[in-house]
């Protein structure tokens, strides 16, 4: 697997609003996202549909925000709708500068309230002999729905994916209590890149001074050369989560 290194991404948006839904953000968000400029970005409460936000802001852009965002830097994106309502729906994203050769949207709902799902790609960048396994994940509030989710995640891809194929998991794991560490690794192999010295992931929410670990990057098949934490202003204008970004060598 040849290099150069993998530039990712990962960030809970907020359905393109600001922290208490004061501001519409999603023309911010953009610049901000094409200013980093990773080679994939993982997203989650991307709006794909509001009948509503549309009607009230002049601006609404006319397309479903992963479009929107990806229009003319990230030729392939994938969408998996988890919440439907009768004025539209929202979900997860990713966004790719490579071709994206298949996605699927497994449905891990646990709770009727609370639609979630697992948006799996096939990534194919250029030169690799092997695809990259993309998941972008946005996790349940609830404990033991969150475990049964990474549950699900983890037989999924034990079942379609090699052992040592390239994969990264990346997303809002909600996991206050950091319980996904010990799954993913045992199980799938994984390593949470941006560890500290005590094995903690990074805090990362609110965006203005993060106290909570809650969104996460992992990672199977790279060494880990750099990594950064996107808080504060401008991000914490944009959404209450933290933007994550790192970079990975494969291995």
């Amino acid at each position: 697997m040849p290099n150069p290194t993998l530039h990712i991404a990962t960030y809970n948006i907020h359905k393109g609003f600001s922290q208490f839904n004061r501001r519409m953000m999603v023309h911010e968000l953009r610049d901000r996202l094409r200013a980093l400029g990773p080679d994939l970005v993982f997203l989650q409460e991307v709006q794909g549909l509001h009948l509503g936000h549309a009607e009230r802001h002049e601006h609404w852009p006319d397309a479903p925000q992963h479009e929107f965002l990806a229009a003319d830097v990230w030729p392939d994106a994938a969408y998996g709708r988890n919440m439907v309502y009768d004025h539209g729906h929202h979900g997860n994203a990713i966004l790719s500068r490579f071709p994206i050769l298949s996605s699927h949207n497994q449905d891990v709902t646990h709770l009727r309230f609370e639609r979630r799902g697992l948006l799996h790609c096939q990534v194919q960048p250029p030169g690799w002999d092997r695809h990259l396994h993309c998941v972008c994940v946005h996790l349940s509030l609830i404990g033991r729905s969150r475990r049964l989710q990474l549950g699900a995640l983890a037989e999924r891809l034990e079942d379609l994916v090699p052992p040592d194929a390239p994969l990264i998991i990346a997303g809002d794991f909600n996991d206050w209590s950091n319980r996904a560490d010990g799954l993913l690794a045992d199980r799938l192999g994984l390593i949470e890149v941006f560890h500290d010295s005590r094995g903690r992931p990074v805090r990362s929410f609110p965006a203005g001074l993060p106290l909570f670990r809650l969104d996460r990057i992992y990672a199977r098949g790279f060494a880990v050369q750099a990594t950064q934490v996107h808080f504060g202003q401008p991000w914490s204008r944009i959404s209450d989560h933290a933007a994550l970004s790192a970079h990975l060598e494969p291995a």
